[in-house]
């Protein structure tokens, strides 16, 4: 017996075969049971999705011979025929080699008869939108006035190309992308029926690369039993698919996580040395970077089976919010800017190195140390000028900081950023003693608050004040001034006199007198607020 391909041994034969789709099925089968049937049916959505296979499920459940029911049984002759693609009142049409008026007219001729053998005469037209004006305008006239023993099932990947009088005659289903979960569970389920050796991220590899298409999916599953003879590793997939070790990718994040200048090219050499597409490893870093910030904010949202999980709990751990999200923006730009590059893998190591220039960090970058040559000292003094690495950015001072100390000033000495600071700054220090420290929560940031968080403000506290105390946080109407509201009205004094002082300039007043200028003025971003 002559090979049969996945896509088609695995098609789907009856509604509850079907993968995904519970909203489409849902609908058709309660149409079916009540015997509320339409006369056009649109299915749109992306290719591989089930579009097609639900026509056809459709038509067996119209014409199948134990009576329309949304389980047709799928042994009688019609139901088989209609599997085989053979039953002489299913016209079976793909709009896309027949886009002329003249064929559609000949298509339609015979609608007005009735149907040879089956219940209903059903009409299944595949990429509809590739329709000429003139063919809609020959199918609209029947769709206006069907006979009743005619159903037109329309399938199509672009809804938006059809007339709005095609698209108001129709009950229209929009068919969604499987999500890669389901797509995976389905493929063990096929790999187990077909006693196949696999592992799961050989197929979660095989789910990412089909783009929420299960026949993209099935297909490539061919392919991967062939390349693997007879089983699938996830190195074998990765290898036929020309994807990159997650692992290789999450070793670019540590690097960035350090600031190692140094280490970040040394992978990115390592990486050239695989040819690989440096588009698709900037899609891998975004796909790594959005998992890291899911962890940051919902901890428990990673996939248990992931293989790479320590290395995200790691990476989420060292970087901060502010700097996943710059790194995911400036990633998203780079695979726009990348084909402009001169050289591919320049290119994406510029977006790399944007990614340390940019990054408000407080540390230095690490960079490659030169040689330098202490001069003798009886050298005259041009000679002692030596090469030298840039002078050392100092930070600015913290605070010194204690116990007793107001708490707009321990928060600025704290060592975080992001949604934690938030909440720092949006409470006050209502009672403190020894071991315990009550803040209040003013009610309407609420949303800074959870458990975790508390936690990470607890931490930090105890780390600069030497000393372990626990933090206990409410919420409650405050009166209070936070340090949120102080800084915000430091920063309004500090516009308003700068302000004040532009106005006064005689430049300015003429512009604004002579030439009706409109004047908008920003406080210098590099000028920290005192």
């Amino acid at each position: 017996m002559a090979y049969q391909v996945l896509a088609r041994k695995w098609r789907p034969r009856n509604f509850p075969e079907m993968v995904g789709q519970a909203h489409v099925l849902r609908a058709l089968t309660n149409a079916l049971d009540n015997n509320r049937l339409h006369h056009a049916y649109l299915f749109t959505g992306t290719r591989g999705v089930g579009k097609t296979t639900i026509a056809r499920i459709l038509a067996k459940s119209l014409n199948c011979e134990t009576g329309i029911s949304a389980y047709p049984c799928g042994q009688c002759k019609t139901c088989l025929e209609i599997d085989e693609g053979r039953f002489v009142d299913m016209i079976e049409v793909d709009a896309a080699s027949r886009t002329k008026v003249e064929d559609t007219r000949d298509l339609l001729e015979n609608v007005q008869y009735a149907p040879t053998r089956g219940r209903y005469k059903v009409y299944l037209i595949d990429e509809v939108h590739m329709l000429s004006t003139h063919s809609f305008n020959a199918l609209l006239k029947t769709l206006e006035e069907p006979p009743p023993h005619v159903k037109f099932l329309l399938a199509t990947t672009d809804p938006q190309k059809l007339p709005p009088t095609i698209l108001s005659r129709c009950l229209q289903f929009s068919l969604k992308r499987l999500p890669v979960d389901q797509i995976t569970q389905h493929l063990g389920k096929i790999m187990q029926a077909e006693e196949i050796a696999h592992d799961l991220p050989s197929l979660q590899l095989i789910a990412h690369a089909a783009d929420g298409s299960l026949r993209d999916a099935l297909s490539l599953l061919d392919q991967a039993i062939a390349y693997g003879a007879g089983a699938l590793t996830q190195a074998d997939v990765g290898n036929m698919l020309g994807t990159l070790d997650q692992h290789l990718v999450l070793e670019l994040l540590q690097a960035l996580a350090a600031q190692n200048a140094p280490e970040l090219l040394q992978r990115v050499a390592q990486l050239a040395e695989r040819n690989p597409d440096f588009n698709s490893v900037l899609g891998d870093l975004l796909s790594s970077l959005q998992q890291i910030a899911l962890l940051q904010f919902v901890p428990n949202s990673l996939d248990p089976n992931l293989g790479e999980s320590e290395q995200l709990q790691a990476l989420a751990q060292s970087l901060s919010p502010e700097d996943v999200q710059l790194f995911y923006q400036i990633a998203l730009h780079g695979r726009r800017d990348l084909p402009l590059a001169p050289d591919p893998r320049g290119g994406f190591e510029m977006v790399l190195l944007r990614m340390l220039a940019f990054r408000p960090a407080a540390g230095l970058i690490q960079t490659a140390a030169p040689t330098v040559q202490t001069p003798a000292p009886n050298h005259a003094p041009q000679q002692q000028i030596a090469q030298s690495a840039p002078p050392p950015v100092v930070a600015p001072a913290l605070p010194s900081v204690t116990s007793d100390s107001d708490w707009a000033s321990i928060v600025r000495s704290l060592p975080i950023g992001g949604v934690v600071l938030q909440l720092a700054l949006n409470c006050v220090l209502k009672q403190r003693d020894a071991t315990v420290w009550h803040l209040a929560l003013n009610s309407n940031h609420k949303v800074f608050f959870s458990k975790d968080r508390e936690k990470s403000l607890e931490k930090a506290l105890q780390q600069v004040l030497g000393q372990m105390i626990t933090l206990q946080i409410q919420v409650e109407n405050i009166v209070a001034e936070t340090p949120a509201i102080q800084q915000q009205r430091a920063q309004q004094a500090e516009q308003n006199a700068l302000e004040s002082e532009v106005l006064r300039d005689p430049f300015v007043a003429q512009m604004k007198e002579n030439c009706d200028a409109r004047i908008t003025i920003h406080p210098n971003p590099d000028t920290p607020p005192e």
